[in-house]
């Protein structure tokens, strides 16, 4: 399968999930988050064939995590969290800044596997050659490990978010009860 296919599958599947699951005011669930995760693991499991370890190719599929887990933390704080006061759920709400900072990411992996096979296949070969990067699995590799380390952080800011409100409401029982304890 070329590298553009692969990350638009992949860039598709994943951002039809996550905005599916976050987008509006949504409650927050352990099944919430675990379908986030299964979608991640099977693109995975689907696109990642091989781990090559040659020349630069980890120092290059690190970059795609840390730049996935900085992604994914920023993605965490436009995805605000609050606990229902009615049923101690805890809610959170996406909404157009969230939204847009999935689809410009997943929109430039997809553009620039396009671009890699269109518009600058020789540029990337001669930089392939110069930065000793082994090809097409190295790079599909890198924006598929971004994808997952994209969703890995935002799944923990938001069960630490989630703790965070449910240890605040739990602490704010506890007082409303000593106060009413005689």
């Amino acid at each position: 399968m070329s590298p553009f296919l692969t990350a638009l599958i992949a860039s598709a599947t994943i951002l039809t999930i996550i905005l599916a699951t976050d987008l509006g005011r949504r409650r927050v669930t352990n099944m919430r988050m675990a379908r986030s995760l299964l979608a991640v693991a099977i693109v995975i499991a689907l696109f990642v064939h091989s781990l090559p370890t040659g020349g630069n190719d980890i120092s290059l599929q690190l970059v795609g995590i840390g730049v996935g887990a900085i992604c994914g933390l920023i993605a965490g704080a436009l995805l605000p969290a609050e606990r229902d006061s009615a049923s101690g759920q805890i809610y959170t709400r996406g909404g157009i800044g969230y939204a847009l900072l999935w689809i410009v990411l997943s929109s430039t992996r997809v553009l620039f596997a396009y671009g890699t096979e269109h518009w600058f296949s020789q540029g990337i070969v001669k930089f392939s050659i110069d930065y000793k990067l082994s090809g097409q699995d190295v790079y599909a590799n890198a924006f598929v490990f971004m994808s997952l380390a994209m969703v890995l952080a935002r799944t923990a800011v938001l069960l630490t978010r989630r703790r965070k409100l449910l240890a605040q409401g739990n602490a704010a029982v506890s007082q409303a009860e000593a106060v009413r304890i005689p």
